[in-house]
């Protein structure tokens, strides 16, 4: 059973997790002028990430850009890791739709092709929208936020484990879900690594991501050689 916590008496929505818990909102919008509100509040709570960081992230400013009151916050987020979650799961997601596309085409895709389609899905995303990379940043920041995060990328990395298995057919599911937490955590690091110059140089950028394909797919072939 998730823990929740009560929210903390001031306004920067501070209050540090405990480690054992899975953050989740306190609920979920059901009316079309919530689910609205509650939208605003994270492409809000984006733009402070990107423009503050998350050291200077506050309710009190996420509650002036989506202009709502900040008890709004609080009846969804008990404090900004939750919000930083939530974000976090919004992202995943997406990732999760492109993965299935990728996966579920006919006729069947092999493994390069998905791999090489789903990093260029991942590049676009980070190289387009500054927020990817502050959100892989502020999700990093605690044991509970890390621990949300290991739960919410279980469908994703389920899928990869699934993509893989003609590679790995004498792995069983843990070494396979496993290598796909690897995979995707590799990605993301050097994606951080490509887009700190892109500003300067996006040929970098570009160059960066085709040596990531090329690094992932030999490592790849090792692992069915071994």
């Amino acid at each position: 059973m998730t823990k929740e916590k009560p929210a903390p008496a001031d306004s920067s929505g501070t209050e540090s997790p405990d480690h054992s818990e899975i953050l989740v909102p306190r609920r979920r919008p059901a009316q079309q002028r919530s689910r609205e509100r509650f939208n605003r509040i994270l492409a809000a709570a984006r733009s402070v990430l990107v423009d503050l960081g998350f050291e200077s992230f506050t309710f009190d400013e996420v509650a002036r850009r989506a202009e709502v009151p900040i008890g709004t916050l609080y009846q969804f987020f008990a404090n900004k890791y939750v919000l930083i979650c939530e974000l976090d799961r919004v992202d995943t997601a997406e990732n999760v739709e492109a993965l299935r596309m990728f996966s579920e085409r006919v006729p069947t895709p092999q493994w390069p092709d998905i791999l090489d389609e789903f990093i260029d899905h991942l590049a676009v995303l980070w190289r387009d929208d500054p927020s990817r990379r502050a959100v892989w940043h502020a999700i990093q920041s605690t044991p509970a936020t890390r621990a949300t995060a290991a739960a919410t990328e279980k469908q994703m990395l389920e899928i990869i484990a699934a993509v893989v298995e003609p590679l790995a057919h004498d792995a069983g599911y843990e070494d396979r879900m496993q290598l796909s937490g690897l995979l995707v955590h590799t990605v993301s690091s050097l994606l951080n690594y490509a887009v700190r110059d892109m500003a300067r140089d996006e040929e970098r950028f570009n160059s960066v991501v085709g040596e990531i394909k090329r690094m992932l797919v030999a490592y790849l072939f090792a692992v069915a050689s071994a």
